[in-house]
């Protein structure tokens, strides 16, 4: 018995929606530096797919991917974290630097300028409260700051008053809110912010070069970087530097 052609259809019907969900991107997963959003996501938005990116500090990100979290790519703000991943086989090519960043002292909205950065003015205008930065041990923002504390001698004096955070834009937040007197941030996140103050720029070689290197994990991870790469335009209008 031949089969109508409306039961024919509606078979078709039904089966083209149940493929539909299948037949969606799998969304690209990306993990990045916490430093980077704003302008990461802008750049995101323009992939020809879906993305989902998953910030955090750049040492606890890049132990998940150890563990065996997915991801497609992932950004750092340090290269000794990105290395430390290749030397145990996770990435398909080398860490390509993508883009470079400076170390501000910021206050609440309205602050002062610091004119000296001596460990005493340091712990003056702190007047008892805390000095919020990234771990000096894991997030690549707290390393660079105590380098460049170690290198004008202030380190010392001002490890028991630190208030150390997960990541950099955890210590832009208790500035912002007035929670502590100052904090030793990213150039770029002091932009992102309008609650907060920049009171010193500090040398750039008074630290490590900061860059943030790009590790691809899988092909479309790599298409995704290079991306970003031709993107650097929107970075440098956030605060950041060319690599």
């Amino acid at each position: 018995m031949k089969t109508p052609n409306w039961i024919k259809g509606l078979v078709l019907a039904c089966a083209a929606a149940m493929a539909a969900p299948g037949a969606q991107a799998e969304p690209l997963r990306v993990f990045a530096a916490a430093s980077l959003q704003g302008p990461l996501d802008a750049v995101a938005a323009t992939w020809d797919g879906p993305v989902v990116i998953s910030y955090g500090g750049s040492g606890a990100m890049a132990r998940q991917i150890s563990q065996g979290a997915p991801a497609d790519a992932v950004i750092l703000a340090n290269a000794d974290w990105s290395d430390w991943l290749l030397d145990r086989g996770i990435g398909t090519a080398p860490p390509r630097p993508l883009l470079s960043n400076g170390l501000v002292v910021v206050g609440p909205a309205g602050a002062l300028p610091l004119p000296d950065v001596s460990a005493d003015a340091l712990l003056a205008r702190l007047d008892g409260g805390r000095l919020a930065m990234g771990q000096h041990m894991s997030v690549p923002a707290g390393i660079y700051a105590r380098a460049w504390l170690g290198e004008i001698g202030a380190w010392d004096t001002l490890q028991p008053h630190l208030a150390e955070t997960e990541n950099v834009r955890a210590a832009l937040a208790l500035v912002a809110r007035g929670e502590v007197p100052l904090g030793i941030v990213y150039a770029s996140d002091a932009v992102a912010s309008s609650e907060v103050t920049v009171l010193f720029d500090v040398p750039t070689d008074a630290h490590p070069a900061i860059l943030y290197p790009g590790l691809a994990l899988t092909p479309e991870g790599a298409a995704f970087l290079d991306h970003v790469a031709a993107q650097i335009d929107r970075f440098v209008a956030a605060g950041f530097r060319a690599p």
